[in-house]
């Protein structure tokens, strides 16, 4: 990209210059942890250009499904063709990612969340995706979720490939909801639009369960919290995003953000959702019939899978205000920059080809797949419960951009701490939203790192 600030390449001359020490030096413990091709890359040793390298950040089943399609491309195209290394979810493996691309050894393809991926690109970290690209691989634009594609967009350019999106659901104990007469004759749960339908459900619901209606995380867990609020706000008339300018300037609407945090406090003063319960404590209260419903990320399809005896089903956090809106992000393919010949660039758009032709594999986990061939397919239509919640793809939001925030971000961390004290009763949402405003500061001034 062209309009890099002055600061950002000097800061990536010395990040070179610190790479370049280092590899004279044998510090490949740098990025400690990693297989050999990791290794190879900070030592300057040349890697075989006919491997495709990749990296990426799964673990758990999201992990053990990604090596079930790995393997499948390992067997279809000969021992040799694939390289892959997993890092530490979060910053760890950004840093990983940014600061071998800084200093010229790459992987050839490499994983980025949606929400990660534009400060990347905006670094010039990556190289773009055109549409002859594309081509050469049998996609085309048209093959893509287009909420998630056109928010990949950078300057009219694209920079990722969109894997899934993942967003904020709602799951739901089927025996205590039948209990509660929320469930239909089809065994679903029946559709709640407006804060009435919400409210008279959760009075059922704490009714039933004599506990709590809903959980959702507020100890121990940033991210959750942060979730919920985007998630409401987001529902809201008129939202701005809270971040603008890349980040230069907090322009959430205060009034709205204010009545997105009154009502998650409301809910926890009413006695229907549990004011402090950490990540395992508030899945396990819908797990054990302690509550009705339980708010977080579809990727715990799986773990409410493994409980003996529990029937639940899941479906798209309900429409409580003006617009359907979910909180999401996506995990995306990019291209790291680095010189590439014509055939190490179809080598690197096929591994991602072959990757979304499994988007089946993917999907078992909960993830909704971007790869529409895929999705509107008939084996994924009768693929439940991940069916019930796939239309929230359509209307995800995703947060704003800055080179602070995303997913396991810094923006996330603030925010998010700060929302869970007003569930918990802690904090009043003046209070809170004051807090936030206070402890952004530092970084809406503070220069890019990359």
């Amino acid at each position: 990209m062209t309009d890099f600030p002055e600061a950002g390449l000097r800061r990536r001359t010395l990040l070179r210059g610190v790479l370049a020490g280092a590899a004279a030096l044998g510090a490949a413990p740098l990025l400690s942890g990693c297989d050999s091709p990791v290794a190879a890359g900070l030592a300057r040793t040349q890697l075989d250009r006919s491997t495709v390298t990749f990296w990426n950040l799964f673990g758990g089943g999201d992990g053990a499904r990604l090596k079930t399609m790995l393997d499948k491309y390992s067997q279809d195209h000969g021992s040799g063709s694939l390289t892959a290394s997993t890092f530490a979810w979060g910053d760890p493996y950004y840093t990983k990612l940014t600061l071998a691309t800084v200093g010229g050894q790459p992987p050839d393809v490499a994983v980025s969340h949606l929400t990660r991926m534009q400060n990347l690109a905006e670094a010039d970290l990556l190289t773009p995706i055109t549409d002859e690209m594309l081509a050469g691989a049998g996609l085309a634009a048209s093959d893509f979720n287009q909420n998630a594609w056109a928010n990949q967009k950078r300057g009219g350019q694209n920079y990722a490939i969109p894997l899934d999106t993942h967003p904020f659901v709602l799951f739901y104990n089927v025996d205590v909801c039948q209990k509660a007469g929320l469930i239909d004759g089809n065994g679903q749960l029946k559709p709640i639009q407006g804060i009435d339908q919400w409210e008279a459900a959760l009075d059922a619901a704490k009714k039933a369960t004599g506990s709590y209606a809903v959980a959702s995380a507020s100890v121990g867990d940033f991210a959750t919290p942060w979730r919920f609020f985007q998630t409401l706000y987001s529902q809201m008339a008129g939202n701005t995003p809270f971040l603008g300018d890349s980040g230069r300037s907090i322009t959430v609407n205060q009034d709205l953000a204010r009545k997105a945090l009154t009502y998650i406090q409301r809910m926890s003063t009413q006695g229907w959702l549990a004011p402090t319960s950490d990540y395992a404590g508030a899945e396990g209260l819908m797990f054990t019939g302690k509550a009705a419903f339980y708010l977080e990320g579809e990727w715990e399809l799986t773990t409410a899978q493994a409980v003996k005896g529990l029937k639940f089903g899941m479906a798209p956090f309900p429409p409580l205000f003006d617009n359907k809106a979910a909180q999401a992000d996506s995990h995306t393919f990019v291209l790291p920059k680095k010189d590439r010949s014509p055939e190490e660039t179809q080598r690197a758009m096929g591994f991602i080809a072959a990757m979304l032709k499994q988007s089946m594999t993917w999907a078992q986990g909960g993830h909704i797949p971007a790869y529409l061939p895929t999705l509107n397919s008939s084996e994924y239509q009768r693929l439940e419960p991940q069916a019930s919640y796939s239309e929230v793809a359509q209307y995800t939001h995703y947060d704003a951009l800055a080179w602070y925030s995303g997913s396991g971000s810094v923006f996330e961390n603030i925010v998010g701490a700060q929302i869970a004290l007003v569930q918990q009763h802690l904090a009043s949402p003046d209070a809170a939203l004051s807090s936030i405003t206070s402890q952004l500061s530092p970084y809406l001034n503070a220069a890019n790192p990359l």
